[in-house]
């Protein structure tokens, strides 16, 4: 105030004028108010100055309460004025057209209402109000969209989530959908909606491929098939409508049978389950008992060729042992005859259980431990028919082709009880 030449103080006669003489001259101070048409005056004097703009010259018409004196034109300082905050505020304007957009998303800038360009990250400027707007769009951001439920999964949304199977049964299925942008341009202008028409889409896709399948595998095996499968057509869809989303991902949150007939359907799980159940037992025990099954009857069939082939060979060699027999009885056939004889004789008593005594010795007493008899001669016939067999085994060595396990054939046991008349007593008669 000081610079533009302003007196403030209340004490000057002169408060508020210039030093000019004015019409007040000859007032006394604090008889009336400051002038302030002269305020303003002086005012628009120094902003003129202050432009550079010179002091115009005094016209009589503008005399008046001066004493004749001229006033100044104050035109030119309220057009410097006006000039001044029109300046200011286009200033002000153009700057209202910057502004920012953050890392990781898009702007978008419309020319009276149409999409012109859009901007990356950073500092952007643009036309201000009416001529352009602008819009940011978080390209980067994963979204989420619930079907069948709201924020928890107990919050159901019955109309969203029962579906028709393929076998006309009801399921309800709960699942999100996870998806971002990768065209903002596409996902503002032409979606009236979007999160809602990304809803539908999901609805539309999952009620097909639930359409197509039995109830069992969408509750089972095929719940990642359903869900990729859902992935996929929502994606088609989605580019068809031009909506500029990309789904990332289906995640089925809950898949299960309608809450009316639950306990119905554990049931028949459980019956499922018991029938399986069942089915595995019979199973283990099919492959407990026929292995063993097929063990006995290998044994019973190596039992049988083992007493075929023994039959075989007896009878080989009793034919071979009767022709050299026959050979000998055609050299002297009165002494085989009598060896014979006598071979058959001792067979038949050493397997009679009688005694037969010579009488005609005379004697009355006669102690016979029969018992110790016999004992002592099935004890000799074991003891020969051991030592036989050990023979026989060290001259003919056990085969490893063809053999049983030893858990599947058991031992068998042949005892040979020497047939006293067999062709086996007559050689060692004949050898005698």
């Amino acid at each position: 105030m000081k610079r533009l030449g302003l007196k403030l103080s209340l004490n000057d006669p002169r408060w508020g004028k210039d030093n000019k003489p004015q019409a007040n001259e000859g007032k006394k101070p604090g008889e009336g108010p400051p002038d302030m048409e002269q305020l303003w005056r002086d005012f628009n004097q120094k902003l003129n100055g202050l432009f550079g703009q010179k002091r115009p010259n005094g016209d009589n018409n503008n005399g008046g309460g001066d004493g004749g004196a001229p006033r100044p034109d104050i035109s030119g300082g309220v057009r410097a004025t006006a000039g001044a905050i029109g300046a200011v505020v286009a200033l002000i304007w153009l700057a209202s057209g910057s502004f920012i957009v953050q890392e990781g998303q898009t702007g978008v800038v419309y020319t009276f209402g149409k999409v012109s360009h859009t901007t990356g990250s950073g500092f952007n400027w643009r036309w201000p109000y009416p001529f352009q707007s602008d819009e940011t769009v978080k390209v980067s951001q994963m979204r989420m969209v619930e079907i069948g439920y709201r924020g928890n999964i107990k919050n159901k949304q019955t109309r969203e989530s029962l579906m028709l199977t393929d076998d006309e049964n009801i399921i309800d299925i709960q699942f999100a959908v996870q998806f971002k942008l990768n065209n903002p341009v596409a996902w503002l202008m032409n979606n009236r909606d979007e999160e809602d028409t990304v809803r539908q889409v999901a609805e539309t896709s999952i009620r097909e491929i639930v359409g197509r399948n039995k109830m069992d595998f969408v509750l089972y095996e095929g719940r990642d098939k359903v869900a990729f499968e859902t992935q996929q057509l929502m994606q088609q869809i989605l580019d068809r409508y031009a909506s500029g989303v990309l789904i990332s991902s289906v995640t089925l949150q809950a898949v299960q049978p309608p809450e009316q007939v639950q306990v119905a359907f554990d049931d028949a799980v459980k019956a499922g389950q018991d029938l399986e159940r069942q089915k595995n037992e019979g199973q283990a025990y099919a492959n407990d008992i026929i292995p063993k099954a097929r063990g006995y009857a290998s044994r019973l069939q190596q039992e049988a060729e083992a007493y075929r082939s023994m039959v075989v060979e007896n009878a080989t060699g009793n034919a071979s042992r009767f022709k050299q027999v026959l050979v000998e009885y055609q050299k002297a056939p009165a002494v085989t005859r009598d060896r014979m004889y006598l071979d058959t004789m001792q067979q038949i008593f050493s397997s009679a259980s009688k005694v037969m005594v010579d009488a005609k010795t005379g004697s009355n007493l006669l102690y016979l431990p029969l018992d110790k008899l016999i004992a002592q001669a099935a004890a000799t016939d074991a003891q020969a028919a051991a030592a036989r067999a050990a023979a026989q085994a060290a001259a003919n060595p056990p085969s490893s082709t063809t053999a049983l396990p030893s858990d599947l054939m058991p031992s068998v046991e042949v005892n040979r009880v020497r047939d006293p008349r067999s062709r086996d007593s007559l050689r060692d008669r004949e050898s005698r």
